[in-house]
Order: C-alpha cells, then sequence, then structure tokens
C-alpha cells in the first residue's frame, strides 16, 4: 500500500460559501440593524391597509365614476330658518324667533347643536330627488341627506344640528334637481381637456427651450472634446453646473419661479426648462462621448477648425440620438408637470389639486384619467418616433 508523501504540497484551500463568510454574516447584520431602525422611523403599519380600507372606498368609487357627461337639470330650492340656542357661556342677548315660511317645517324651531329634528315636506314637486344642506350665519353649507318627494310632493326625514352650526339664525336648505333635457359634455371635461392641452404645450414649450440650451452646453461637457488645460477647466465647470441643476427637484424651482414670474404655466415651463437642460446636457455629452472617433481624426488631419471638425464629424453621429433623447424628455416634462402644477406652475395639476382640496372627486377623476390617457399616448408615440429615429 502506498504511504503519502509528507511533503507534497497540499491541494487549494476549501472556500466556505458566501452566507458562511464572516464579512457576509456582519453586513447582513448590519442591514438588518439598519431595515429595523428604517422600519421605525417611517412608522410601518401593514395592518392599517385592511383596517382602514374602509375610508378609501368612498374615494375609490368616486374616482370610477369621473365627471364626464352631464344631463341638463331644473332646480328647485327652498329653505327654513332654525334658531341656534346659545350655550351658556356664551349668550346672544334677545333675538326673535324665526317664522318658517314656505314648504318646509322643522318639528322645532329653536335648539343646540346635536338636537334631533324632524323635518317635513309638502307642495313640493313629486318624486324628486333631493338633498338637504344645513347652511350656517357665514353661509357655510353642510350636507345633511338625500330625500325624495312622494306622489303628493312630501316627504319626511330626521335630521342632526351638525357641528358646523354657527351664529344666530341658521336655515335648512332642500335642493330639489331634475332633468330637463338631453346628455352634454360635462363642463369639467371640457376645463380638463383645455388644460391638458396647455399640459402638453407646456412641456414642449419646456423642452424646446432645454434642448437650445443643452446641446452647445453638452458639446463644452464632454471630455473627448474638451482635450488642454483650459479646455479641462470648462469642461469640469459645465459638468458641474449639470450636477447641480440635477439635484434640484422641478416642483422647488416651480415654487422659486411662481414666486418670481407669478402663478402660472410660464413659471412651469422655466423649472421644467432649467431642471430638463441639466438633464439633456448630460445625457447629450454621454453620448458625444460614446462617437467613433475615426471621423473626427480624418477630419481634424485635414486641417479644419474645432467648429468644423464638431459640425462634419461629431454631429451627423449624435443627431439621430439628440432627437431620440428630445422626445423622450418631452415625454417626461408631460407628466412632471402635472406634478408642478400642484404647486401653481399651471396646467392640470393646478386644477386638480384644487378639486382635490374640495373634495370634488368626481372631478378630480376626470383630470386623472384625462393625465393617464395622454401620458400613455405621448409615451407610445414617442416610443415609435424614437425607434424610426433610432434606426436610421
Amino acid at each position: 500500500m502506498a504511504r503519502e508523501n509528507p511533503h507534497r504540497p497540499a491541494g487549494p484551500p476549501r472556500l466556505r460559501p458566501f452566507y458562511a463568510r464572516t464579512k457576509f454574516l456582519l453586513g447582513l447584520l448590519l442591514a438588518l440593524v439598519i431595515y429595523a431602525y428604517a422600519w421605525r422611523v417611517t412608522e410601518m403599519e401593514p395592518a392599517r391597509l385592511w383596517r382602514d380600507a374602509h375610508l378609501i372606498r368612498p374615494l375609490i368609487g368616486a374616482l370610477l365614476k369621473p365627471d364626464l357627461v352631464r344631463r341638463d337639470l331644473k332646480t328647485e330650492t327652498h329653505q327654513t330658518p332654525f334658531q341656534l340656542e346659545p350655550d351658556g357661556a356664551f349668550g346672544f342677548g334677545e333675538v326673535p324667533v324665526p317664522e318658517q315660511p314656505g314648504p318646509l317645517r322643522l318639528s322645532r324651531i329653536s335648539g343646540r347643536i346635536g338636537d334631533r329634528l324632524t323635518v317635513r315636506g309638502t307642495g313640493l314637486r313629486p318624486d324628486t330627488e333631493g338633498r338637504l344642506y344645513w347652511v350656517n350665519a357665514i353661509e357655510q353649507e353642510y350636507p345633511l341627506a338625500s330625500v325624495r318627494t312622494d306622489a303628493a310632493g312630501g316627504f319626511e326625514r330626521e335630521i342632526v344640528v351638525p357641528p358646523s352650526a354657527r351664529g344666530r339664525t341658521q336655515y335648512l336648505r332642500l335642493v330639489l334637481q331634475w332633468p330637463a333635457g338631453g346628455w352634454s359634455l360635462s363642463p369639467t371635461l371640457k376645463l380638463t381637456a383645455e388644460k391638458l392641452l396647455e399640459t402638453v404645450l407646456l412641456g414642449l414649450m419646456a423642452t424646446t427651450l432645454a434642448v437650445l440650451l443643452a446641446a452647445p452646453l453638452s458639446f463644452l461637457g464632454a471630455r473627448n472634446l474638451m482635450t488642454g488645460t483650459p479646455a479641462r477647466a470648462v469642461y469640469y465647470a459645465v459638468r458641474t453646473l449639470f450636477n447641480v441643476l440635477r439635484s434640484i427637484e422641478p416642483l422647488i424651482l416651480a415654487m422659486i419661479f411662481a414666486v418670481w414670474v407669478g402663478i402660472g404655466p410660464f413659471a412651469g415651463v422655466l423649472a421644467l426648462a432649467l431642471h430638463a437642460t441639466a438633464a439633456l446636457g448630460k445625457l447629450f455629452s454621454e453620448q458625444i462621448e460614446s462617437i467613433d472617433p475615426g471621423p473626427v481624426e480624418a477630419i481634424t488631419a485635414t486641417g479644419a477648425k474645432p467648429l468644423q471638425v464638431v459640425l462634419y464629424g461629431v454631429v451627423p453621429q449624435v443627431f439621430p440620438q439628440f432627437l431620440a433623447l428630445t422626445f423622450y424628455r418631452w415625454d417626461i416634462n408631460v407628466r412632471m408637470s402635472t406634478v408642478i402644477g400642484f404647486v401653481g406652475g399651471g396646467g392640470v395639476g393646478f386644477l386638480l389639486k384644487q378639486w382635490i382640496d374640495f373634495l370634488q372627486y368626481h372631478q378630480a377623476a376626470t383630470a386623472l384619467w384625462g393625465i393617464a390617457l395622454v401620458v400613455i399616448a405621448l409615451d407610445y408615440f414617442s416610443a415609435r418616433l424614437r425607434e424610426k429615429i433610432t434606426t436610421v
């Protein structure tokens, strides 16, 4: 039996799997600590997603029913006064008790917040849908309930004096509505279409200004063109400018320009143009740095001037990519213009913010669906154009 040679060199050491190495275990432990801290800081509570799901259902229902078409309606309004009694600490003094003229009658004509009342209507339009509102002394409407009159034009409904009751004399208002004509496009849809066109043109103007600024700057920010000590300093200055401008969010720029030039689409154009200049400048310069150096060297060897080298050796190689990136940036600017509209940058975003603030979710749904359709269409057409341009 052969004996092992004690002087025989040992084989390669056996490597432990990566998950058993000390560095991996320490890195895993550090990652767990970071995520545990992040979980605490961001107040993650997944259980709230289903526990509070009932809060989002009315909103989702409204978003699925955008305000697109309307039927011409006739409206009939009636109201009756109600005297809010003092709470003991803040007396109103002697005030006359209001009468109840018209077809509405309350079971009590005075009371306090939280009191239950019965409202009766008589002599109204038969079989008609309506809504009851509580109107306080400063004309704030608070929706109470929906009603429907019977065949005799009457109804009865129990209500509660709401917390919004303020001042002395309040009013219970009834608004009846019924169809009186054919269907037509809603004012919301018409206004949304107008603002969507403004949004698309806002993105177009911002992209055009950005290209006019970024294209010449991109040649100064290309490493392969800016050789030599003075040119290298220009290269670093331009690249630093691109990085600084890209680090500022368009939302912040829109707020600055809204203060500078006023609320409106002009502020949005300037904000998007400045940010897009930095983004396109970086992308354009990277395209220039990846060109084939052969044509440049051949034109340089003929004694051409630097401008001629750029025009005949660089521009023909990067022009299709420049166009493709420009269309892509237009698509991005249209999407971003919706967000900057929230701070006064114009377009449909400003309109959307107003509707959300006033809890007009059906109108907001119209704007959201319109934005989605415009973005999908622009994304499709810009992708097709980029495909055709890059294959030329």
